[in-house]
């Protein structure tokens, strides 16, 4: 099988995925109340990530450079305020990951999301739950009485690799952003460090 026909299964395992995912959601809650939008790229950990509503309105965007390096980075809503504070900090051989929100809410997530496939994942800080394809972001978010927060599935749309924030609980909409984001940035920047470690090898 040729790399070409490997990537179109693997987009297609991913969307498959997703629309599981969506579709069980819809089924057990009924629909959410609006979607978010963004795209996911792989290749540059250091881009400009937005965030648009279904008018292609941007809500939130992070600054063009995503300072991976030193771990921090920052998130502003449409209007240029600051909405979260992303930050990495190594920790022996792990990674641990804090948001820490506007108003002073912190919560963390840890680089052993990346050994979870399918399966549930706390979020420390928040009581919630990721449940699903954590690496295909691909899951939904379920809060502390098992309601849904919030269904994330990427969506392979013309050229771009896009995927929707379908969000149940709009009360908690910044917060929802912050974890898709800073989860994006972990793979990201875990796909990148996987890529210098094979080109030294």
């Amino acid at each position: 099988m040729g790399l070409f026909s490997k990537l179109l299964n693997i987009a297609e395992d991913v969307n498959d995925a997703a629309d599981s995912i969506g579709k069980s959601t819809i089924t057990d809650y009924g629909a959410p109340v609006y979607s978010l939008y963004t795209a996911l790229d792989l290749n540059d950990i250091h881009r400009r990530v937005d965030v648009t509503d279904e008018e292609g309105n941007v809500r939130y965007y992070t600054k063009s450079s995503m300072f991976v390096w030193n771990g921090k980075a920052e998130i502003m809503d449409g209007a240029g305020t600051v909405i979260a504070y992303l930050e990495k900090k190594p920790i022996s051989l792990h990674e641990i990951h804090y948001i820490t929100m506007a108003d002073g809410r912190k919560f963390t997530l840890s680089n052993e999301l990346f050994h979870i496939v399918d399966d549930i994942t706390n979020i420390e800080g928040l009581g919630w739950q990721i449940r699903g394809n954590v690496l295909g972001l691909s899951f939904n978010l379920v809060d502390e009485n098992d309601q849904p927060v919030a269904t994330i599935g990427k969506k392979m749309l013309s050229i771009h690799n896009k995927y929707s924030i379908d969000v149940y609980q709009p009360e908690f909409e910044d917060v929802i952003v912050a974890i898709v984001i800073q989860l994006e940035k972990m793979i990201e920047a875990r796909n990148e460090n996987d890529s210098s470690t094979s080109i030294s090898i």
